[in-house]
């Protein structure tokens, strides 16, 4: 479980997280959404501790503040939105790093090391990109790279700052699928800031939007999307429809136009998995 209890950072005079307090139980996924400049970034970095921030995380039971680098690394993976990426390393080596926090000083990385990450790669069809250099892959392949780093460090806790943004439609929902499978597998607790509504809802448990660093509503994602919720954050052209199939549609109109009078599931404007 997390537990977050007042967290607030501030960045010199700027506010950008007020008294953020939530529980997140072990195995849930919970979608942090919200306009640009919200504190999606923020708050994961805190749970990160890649940011000071007042107020209280816990994981598991233990202050978040108390933990070693590498006690923090064995619990907590983080894909974050922007990573850095040493271009002569190959694809191998770099999800390799993953399990640094399992080797002990002074050694080496083991077979079955190895054998976790060759798995995570063909589970993300990157196992023909094993020997390249990272500077010879688009923005999507490092992605999916990136992802498979932090699930090679087999932390309980899976942080994802936008995991899917440079993918491509159906490998966002291929990318998602394994996150929520491995979920399910290792009883993964996992903590998404997602773009994209219509994904956040079909994929997280529950949803936390934030707006100018505060949580404005919390809950399933039924409760929190809704047109009168989103609008004022979001803007008067964004619309929630239901497909037929009771599917959560969260779609963007321009000014002045109108809204269909419903979906149902064949229109193709509905994104990624039906549930």
């Amino acid at each position: 479980m997390i537990t977050l209890d007042g967290v607030g950072v501030s960045y010199g005079t700027a506010c950008a997280l007020a008294g953020v307090s939530e529980q997140v139980p072990a195995g849930q996924w919970l979608g942090i959404i919200g306009p640009n400049g919200a504190g999606k970034t923020t708050l994961l970095r805190s749970i990160a501790r890649l940011v000071a921030h007042a107020g209280t995380i816990t994981i598991g039971g233990q202050p978040a503040s108390g933990l070693r680098r590498r006690q923090l690394a064995r619990l907590v993976a983080y894909v974050p939105q922007l990573p850095g990426l040493p271009p002569e390393m190959t694809v191998g080596d770099y999800v390799l790093l993953g399990r640094t926090p399992h080797i002990g000083y002074l050694r080496m990385e083991t077979a079955a090391d190895r054998q976790i990450c060759a798995g995570l790669l063909d589970r993300l069809g990157l196992s023909p990109m094993a020997g390249r250099t990272l500077d010879t892959l688009s923005g999507g392949e490092l992605q999916r790279i990136v992802l498979a780093r932090a699930l090679a460090q087999q932390a309980p806790v899976l942080l994802l700052d936008e995991p899917t943004s440079a993918l491509d439609l159906g490998r966002r929902v291929d990318a998602l699928e394994l996150i929520d499978e491995l979920r399910r597998e290792r009883s993964l607790t996992v903590l998404s800031a997602v773009h994209d509504l219509t994904l956040a809802g079909q994929f997280a448990d529950r949803l936390m939007l934030l707006d100018q660093g505060r949580v404005v509503a919390t809950g399933p994602p039924a409760r929190v999307l809704r047109d009168d919720v989103l609008a004022p954050r979001f803007g008067p052209g964004v619309h929630v429809m239901t497909t037929a199939d009771k599917t959560l549609v969260v779609m963007s109109r321009r000014p002045g136009g109108h809204a269909p009078r419903s979906l149902t599931g064949k229109s193709g404007l509905a994104s990624g998995r039906m549930r």
